[in-house]
């Protein structure tokens, strides 16, 4: 993966390069830089620190990791807080990109990255993170490398409250919609009989579907008894069920001029199994094709790196792992429809009863197909982030 979102303390992870947020002058600060230290092994780390000498903001500088489980530790300095009118963003924005700059000079393959000035520093956490994840998105999209942003606690990571109201909002609107539709279908059969022994047979079924599936059924049977009564029909709105669940029902309650998908009853497996449709690699890359996108242009959007890629380039029969097959389809920005139809290509599906696919259905319905953004959400919510 290009870019993971991991929690733990810095000085614990396997890296190339480990950044450190480092005091200007030659010296030990405080927060991650003394962890760092103490780590790495303070006098031998000190003695190199001071041979690079005092720092600007924004710069980047390297000495050998020692103790730690890395290669370098890449030194940057960031701003103090001061409310954001002394150039405070675009510093920080230097320290990513000075650091991944030197990065790959030295030839690293993989750097872990801390939240930078959010510390002792009192950079606001959500701006941090906005910026982390442009500057390192923009590295990647020109650069092979695997990079960690490392959260030390949950209370490091913060993203836009608006945000996560919407994503509230947004999972409350479905539940709403499903209650609703109930609501409005079951007061079909409630005229003259008992409401509790309604309620009562009704909260009994197994799911939202087949609630909704029972409707038609329910709507047949009032219908037969108004002919029979010679009453009015009853008339009912079936644009109510313009949702995903509509388009289930209706297939799975055909009308009589219903044509089946085989000529007759009686064909055999065997004619069966040769109207196969595309398998997910087939039609993955028929996608990109239609799109006029190139591969790398597909796996740095969708957070997969180029050796998976080829993988699923070379590989007829891949099978993908749901995140992975998801985060293909953010790089396709694909509709709801379309990614559902990806999906179901490798076996798979969204849930309505899982938080993560909630949230990629959010976004996906926003047309928001920034995998970082979405894997930032993600990873708020404690679930599990996309590529590969």
């Amino acid at each position: 993966m290009a870019l993971q979102i991991i929690r733990n303390n810095i000085v614990c992870v396997e890296a190339d390069a480990i950044v450190n947020t480092a005091n200007p002058a030659a010296g030990v600060g405080r927060g991650v830089d003394q962890a760092i230290y103490e780590a790495a092994g303070w006098d031998r780390l000190l003695e190199a620190r001071k041979k690079i000498g005092a720092m600007s903001p924004g710069e980047a500088a390297w000495t050998p990791a020692f103790d730690l489980r890395a290669k370098y530790i890449i030194h940057t300095v960031g701003p103090a807080w001061r409310g954001g009118s002394f150039g405070e963003r675009e510093t920080v924005a230097e320290c990513y990109r000075n650091s991944l700059k030197l990065a790959s000079e030295l030839g690293c393959e993989s750097i872990a990255f801390p939240l930078i000035a959010t510390g002792t520093y009192g950079f606001p956490k959500d701006e941090a993170l906005r910026i982390a994840m442009a500057e390192i998105s923009s590295f990647l999209l020109g650069n092979e490398m695997e990079v960690l942003l490392v959260v030390y606690d949950k209370e490091s990571f913060e993203v836009s409250g608006k945000l996560f109201s919407d994503i509230k909002s947004f999972i409350g609107d479905r539940e709403a919609r499903y209650d609703a539709l109930y609501r409005s279908y079951s007061s079909i059969e409630t005229s003259g009989r008992d409401m509790a022994e309604t309620s009562s047979r009704v909260s009994s079924l197994p799911s939202r579907r087949r609630r909704v599936h029972g409707i038609f059924k329910r709507k047949k049977k009032a219908e037969e008894r108004t002919l029979m009564e010679e009453a009015p029909p009853i008339e009912e709105d079936y644009d109510l069920l313009a949702d995903e669940d509509s388009a289930t029902c209706k297939a799975s309650c055909p009308s009589p001029s219903y044509v089946p998908a085989f000529p007759t009853e009686e064909a055999s497996l065997d004619e069966r199994l040769k109207h196969l449709d595309k398998t997910f690699q087939q039609y993955l890359f028929m996608l990109i094709d239609r799109r006029g996108m190139t591969d790398p242009e597909v796996y740095r959007k969708a957070n997969i790196d180029r050796k998976h890629f080829s993988k699923i380039r070379s590989n007829a029969e891949y099978t993908p792992s749901k995140k992975t097959a998801l985060a293909l389809a953010i790089a396709l920005e694909l509709n709801i429809d379309e990614t559902r139809d990806l999906l179901a290509r490798a076996g798979l599906a969204l849930s309505p009863s899982m938080m993560s696919d909630r949230i990629i259905e959010y976004c996906i319905e926003t047309s928001n197909y920034d995998i970082y953004e979405i894997n930032c959400i993600l990873f708020k919510y404690d679930q599990p982030t996309l590529g590969a």
